[in-house]
């Protein structure tokens, strides 16, 4: 999961006019949906006993070893998953233990760093490459897996390692690729009257208006993790900007291009509209039934923007723990008319793991095991993400992550989430402008220049 996990407009009066048209419009309307519901299984599907040939190999050591894990999956099933994983790699290597300590994502924030600059750091913890994994190598805490791995990278699709390589090393291992895409109630688009899920952006802004008058909150937003609003801006401003725009800003850091105020124009014009839940600047992203997630597992929301992730998180935050079932469907972020970018450009991130500096070789040997095809052909068909070793993602059975998969595959861009691809300060205070905008307290041109200020200090 990704971590990290906050007036002028060319909207005036026009713009104005042409949403409340658009809103009394949708209201008039009658239509009923003809969305065909898919049956998805459920992302708690037991977990299959590895297969004979990927099992891990007898261990030639016989000095007791410990390794200390810190991973994201603080919650059933995925956290029985890494467990069962890692009682399989210590019966294979009976010398080798490995202790487990699950952090909640918005945790690692706080705690990751303290462990790095402590004594005793984790041997092997989540990270999601970009800028933070950038800071800890500059700063002497991770260790240069390059030689190590070099055997078997080769394994793993080549977009899913670069965010984890720096100055041509390899630094960490990736075994999560995936998209931020939207989420949604297949009802309650029904019962809106949509047809068809929307590709363009004046669709969609047209399909928030009919929910509305549906009765529905359209859009559930966890501001209080100002990352989940961050989505929203970036996306805009990849549509709005393109690939090579977004890249040149990423990599020189500037956000001078008037197309990055544009995009803010385009989240004013949906704000606007207000589309979200009561409360959404005080509400969690994925910690309880109340949090951006649950409401929408729990139907009191139509959509959210969100990561590859959403299905395993919303399951445990129902009574009966399978979150949307057949109802929940998925859409790539839509086309804006007049951008440059387009809908094969996605944001996404990558879910990893480092070494510490100290580390022993079993640390590495393990995250070969936890790479391997069958560990990870059991991890995508259990529908906990979109797996990176190839040959392991015809695993993956559910049909929403499915068609990320498709969607993944003929990506021509994926820009790696803002506060991941900066350092952490950097990449907080870029959400922390976007909330801005969410709050009504910065302009679109405010934010651009927020995000300006906070790469180029």
């Amino acid at each position: 999961m990704t971590g990290g996990q906050a007036v002028t407009t060319r909207w005036r009066l026009v713009g104005v006019l042409g949403v409340m048209a658009l809103l009394f419009s949708a209201c008039s309307s009658g239509a009923t949906s003809s969305i065909a519901p898919s049956v998805a299984p459920s992302v708690a599907a037991s977990v299959a006993a590895p297969s004979e040939a990927a099992s891990p190999s007898a261990s030639a050591a016989s000095a007791a070893v410990t390794i200390t894990w810190w991973h994201n999956a603080n919650q059933d099933p995925g956290m029985s998953f890494w467990k069962k994983v890692a009682d399989e790699y210590t019966a294979a290597h009976p010398n080798v233990t490995i202790q487990i300590t699950p952090t909640q994502n918005e945790d690692f924030k706080t705690k990751l760093p303290l462990a790095l600059n402590s004594g005793t750091p984790p041997d092997i913890f989540q990270s999601w490459g970009g800028g933070g994994l950038k800071q800890q190598v500059d700063a002497g805490k991770v260790q240069d897996l390059t030689a190590a791995t070099s055997s078997w990278t080769s394994t793993i699709i080549p977009a899913a390692l670069s965010p984890y390589q720096l100055d041509g090393k390899q630094y960490g291992i990736p075994y999560d690729l995936g998209l931020v895409g939207f989420w949604y109630n297949k009802d309650l688009f029904t019962k809106a009257g949509i047809t068809a899920t929307p590709t363009t952006w004046d669709a969609f802004i047209a399909d928030v208006a009919k929910l509305k008058c549906a009765g529905t909150a359209p859009i559930a937003v966890g501001e209080k993790d100002t990352w989940t609003g961050a989505f929203w801006w970036e996306y805009l401003a990849l549509r709005e900007c393109g690939k090579d725009k977004m890249a040149t800003a990423v990599n020189t850091n500037s956000f001078s291009d008037p197309c990055f105020v544009k995009a803010g124009t385009d989240l004013k014009q949906l704000i606007d509209t207000k589309p979200f839940q009561d409360g959404f600047l005080a509400t969690l992203a994925q910690t309880g039934a109340t949090s951006s997630a649950g409401l929408l597992a729990n139907g009191k929301a139509a959509m959210e923007l969100m990561g590859h992730w959403e299905p395993g998180v919303m399951g445990p935050l129902t009574a009966d723990g399978k979150g949307l079932g057949d109802k929940l469907g998925w859409f790539p972020f839509p086309a804006v008319t007049g951008g440059t970018g387009t809908v094969t450009e996605d944001i996404g991130g990558y879910n990893g793991f480092a070494v510490s500096k100290d580390a022993p070789p079993e640390a590495v040997d393990f995250l070969h095991y936890l790479t391997s095809v069958d560990v990870l052909s059991r991890w995508g068909a259990a529908g906990y993400g979109l797996p990176t070793t190839t040959g392991s993602e015809t695993s993956i059975t559910d049909p929403n992550l499915k068609e990320l998969i498709a969607q993944r595959a003929k990506a021509t861009f994926v820009q790696l989430y803002l506060d991941q691809a900066f350092s952490q300060a950097v990449g907080a205070a870029i959400n922390e402008a976007v909330a801005g905008e969410f709050a009504g307290q910065l302009s679109p041109a405010e934010v651009q220049q927020a995000v300006q200020t906070a790469t180029t200090k």
